[in-house]
């Protein structure tokens, strides 16, 4: 009986770890294509972004209402369990992200189906795809004009439009600050990626289509790796030494906050 017993134990404990490796094999068999969302939750220092009401004071003791959050995302990779990385069609890979136009989710189409543990993206406009001139563009230019993310053609794109008021302990009455940063045409090239781990590996196929969350902290503008005092100087554009210290400060804005796996009903 005692025999008969451990049999059946082992029976159904063989049974429940077939399951699980089954389980875990399921991702390795998707098939077709799928869509990955990916959403950007604009923040500041650990707090929701709340435009032109809200004021945010950064370890530079300067109290910010931020007006304005824009910027360009582009050139997005995404690279699977397996180490397969696939490169998303470059003329539909620009996209502006926009808190006041309310801007704040895009979606990746025909993504082959996988196990994707991380994804890469540009911050800003590439050098070749600006040096296809105005005619190589596509739509991406008249939104960018819609946007007020250009100075002229001439000028380039910008990557980033960040505006409101501050005030300081230096700046007692509430002063206008303006950061545009971008490349100037092509004499400074202000372009960064940015890769991130996912953490929850995204889940592609024909039936399944993810949503990742990122959360983008704008407190890193001023406040990242260069620290930008608005009290030195409040309107920064074209600035050869402080325009590439504002791009990389830009990088460090991103970081996965959770994936969502499903079928898009999440959406």
């Amino acid at each position: 009986m005692r025999s008969n017993t451990f049999i059946f134990i082992l029976s159904i404990a063989l049974t429940a770890l077939y399951t699980s490796c089954s389980s875990d094999d399921d991702t390795s068999a998707l098939t077709g294509e799928g869509q990955v969302s990916i959403a950007f939750d604009n923040g500041v220092a650990g707090d929701d972004l709340i435009l032109h009401t809200s004021a945010y004071t950064n370890t530079n003791g300067e109290r910010l209402t931020i007006d304005r959050l824009t910027y360009i995302v582009s050139n997005f990779t995404l690279t699977d369990d397996e180490g397969n990385t696939y490169v998303y069609p470059k003329d539909d890979s620009y996209f502006i992200i926009s808190e006041e136009s309310d801007k704040t989710e895009i979606t990746l189409n025909g993504i082959p189906a996988g196990n994707y543990t991380k994804i890469k993206f540009g911050v800003g406009v590439d050098q070749e795809k600006y040096l296809q001139g105005a005619e190589g563009q596509g739509d991406f230019l008249a939104e960018a004009e819609s946007e007020e993310m250009m100075w002229s053609w001439q000028a380039g794109y910008k990557f980033l439009n960040f505006e409101g008021t501050f005030t300081s302990g230096s700046v007692t009455e509430a002063t206008e600050f303006k950061i545009h940063m971008g490349s100037h045409g092509s004499s400074l090239d202000n372009y960064r990626e940015v890769t991130l781990d996912l953490g929850t590996n995204a889940i592609v196929s024909e039936t399944m289509s993810p949503l990742i969350h990122l959360a983008v902290d704008a407190d890193k503008i001023l406040n990242g790796t260069n620290k930008i005092i608005l009290s030195e100087q409040a309107v920064i554009m074209i600035s050869e030494e402080k325009s590439p210290m504002i791009s990389e400060n830009a990088t460090e804005m991103f970081s996965v906050d959770h994936v969502h796996n499903g079928s898009g009903s999440h959406h």
